[in-house]
């Protein structure tokens, strides 16, 4: 086994002193692989809408339901791994995406749906707070940059989610998602290896990240500066929900594409915000996390304003400049927390990533529901002035290395 180990990930056996790069880039495919298992969920929803005659009020019940479960679970899982590391919980959670894409291609019904994404739901909320956790180890204190190659992992498969969909799911039908359980079997493999280094090199080191808040901070400016970075995470990820739930609706809607031209659009965007993400960590090393916060949510403002109104060119062009600029958010908000709680990595790890699922769930149930009563088109006009929440990060505390 330590062969086989050794050979998919070489160096492994090695203790961490500097970045860790192969056990980095494996905990980054991973991640895509898991959430190009959950991308799917989104990206097949006119199919199901049309094969289960679903309203959009239930497209947004079936967001919920995932983002639920994989959002409650994940501070709770943060918080026990941080007292007790499981190597090998990354592996657990793949085991359970395993068995929500299975039962989600063959699922007969609106309830056996719901099912098939919570189990989906939980393997995330399983994988994200340890592999998090191993991100940060494998670091050698390039935090920031550790944070955006796994964030770039997630964000790729979330952007190629939509698109295996399209080439995979929308010619074969619902159980054409068979093939994605291919994702979680490799999934599970390198999770394995992963957790083998993380047992062997890391875990001694695991238990000791340092004291429980930032040294140069007090208990209730470290409160405040948490409660603000969880505003702008609820601003950042119900605007992407939106754009991720009903974004091929309002293609449809109002350029009359088909379902793949859509697909392949909302492509296009996902593909941005995993480009983005790669600039968010090391320009928060370098310049300072506060900033780059700063200019990702409330800079991705005025093209939110604009995409309403666009035609099919701009359209797709301001959705590239929003995810580009949007996305880079993500990776200097962990480090930022991860920084001002450094003992507490998993439980911020499992409340940042566990917050943005909820956020997304609940904002794409709520949106649903308004465009039910309304248009898609106006959940657009309305989801346009998100970002301008981001004005709130000048009350964010500037720290040493923030």
């Amino acid at each position: 086994m330590n062969k086989s180990i050794s050979q998919l990930l070489p160096g492994v056996s090695r203790q961490t002193q500097g970045t860790v790069y192969p056990i980095l880039i494996a905990t980054s495919i991973a991640h895509l692989l898991n959430d190009m298992m959950q991308a799917v969920i989104a990206a097949i929803y006119p199919l199901l809408k049309a094969d289960f005659h679903l309203s959009f009020s239930q497209i947004g019940l079936v967001t919920l339901t995932y983002q639920l479960t994989a959002s409650l679970l994940q501070p709770f899982v943060g918080l026990y791994t941080d007292k007790h590391p499981k190597p090998f919980s990354i592996a657990a959670g793949m085991g359970f995406s395993f068995m929500g894409v299975m039962l989600l291609a063959w699922a007969w019904s609106f309830g056996w749906v719901l099912l098939a994404v919570s189990l989906i739901g939980i393997g995330s909320s399983i994988f994200h707070p340890e592999s998090s956790r191993i991100a940060y180890l494998s670091s050698g204190g390039k935090r920031g940059l550790a944070q955006s190659v796994f964030q770039l992992g997630g964000n790729s498969g979330s952007a190629l989610g939509p698109l295996l969909a399209a080439l995979i799911v929308v010619p074969l039908g619902q159980h054409g998602l068979m093939w994605f359980t291919l994702a979680a079997v490799l999934g599970g493999v390198l999770a394995l290896a992963i957790g083998k280094w993380y047992q062997q090199a890391a875990l001694p080191r695991t238990l000791n990240l340092g004291s429980s808040i930032h040294p140069l901070a007090g208990r209730n400016q470290v409160i405040f500066a948490l409660v603000i970075l969880l505003i702008l995470i609820f601003s950042k990820f119900v605007y992407l929900a939106g754009m991720s739930s009903y974004y091929t609706f309002f293609l449809m809607d109002k350029f009359g594409l088909s379902v793949q031209d859509a697909q392949i659009r909302l492509f296009i965007f996902l593909a941005a915000v995993a480009l983005g993400t790669v600039a968010g960590g090391p320009l928060g090393d370098r310049f300072g996390r506060k900033y780059i916060i700063w200019i990702s949510i409330l800079g991705a403002a005025p093209f939110t304003l604009l995409l309403p109104y666009a035609n099919l060119f701009w359209t797709t062009m301001l959705s590239i400049c929003i995810g580009l600029i949007i996305s880079s958010a993500f990776s200097a908000i962990v480090v930022y927390a991860q920084e001002l709680v450094p003992g507490k990595v998993g439980l911020i790890a499992g409340l940042f990533f566990g917050l943005s699922f909820g956020m997304g769930g609940l904002g794409s149930a709520l949106l649903g529901k308004l465009a039910d009563h309304t248009s898609v088109s106006y959940v657009f006009h309305l989801c346009a002035f998100l970002p301008l929440i981001g004005i709130i990060t000048s009350f964010l505390p500037k720290l040493k290395n923030t």
